[in-house]
């Protein structure tokens, strides 16, 4: 089932197509990296990896950018998942519909424009 919502009365916009694709990029980008998620095997690293302290700092710095694309997978994924179940483009917060415009900028967000407002707004950001 392809999952498309109107944005004008005679325009589709297919937003499974466009988190399929984002998924596919993110997996690229892990894979670039070195994060291997066959198995749980995580980061991989030559055997000869140095244990200086800025190779270290480097080897940190790759794995919080693998905790990013990692976690904007799983909200790929997530998204996909509300597609299969009914729920997507609706608002996790208040239940309302999402704007089309907010879905095409964010397909994975699960917040209309309010709710995330609010959100930042609680957290400090």
């Amino acid at each position: 089932m392809i999952y498309k919502m109107s944005r004008t009365d005679d325009e589709e916009f297919d937003y499974r197509t466009l988190l399929e694709q984002e998924a596919a990029s993110l997996l690229s980008k892990l894979g670039e990296i070195g994060y291997s998620d066959i198995g749980g095997t995580g980061l991989e690293y030559d055997s000869n990896f140095a244990d200086s302290s800025q190779v270290s700092a480097e080897k940190s710095e790759t794995e919080s950018m693998v905790g990013e694309l990692r976690s904007a997978l799983l909200d790929v994924k997530d998204a996909l998942a509300r597609m299969e179940n009914g729920t997507y483009g609706i608002c996790q917060g208040c239940g309302n519909t999402i704007s089309p415009s907010r879905l095409e900028a964010l397909p994975a967000v699960k917040y209309c424009i309010t709710c995330a407002s609010e959100n930042s707004k609680k957290i400090g950001k």
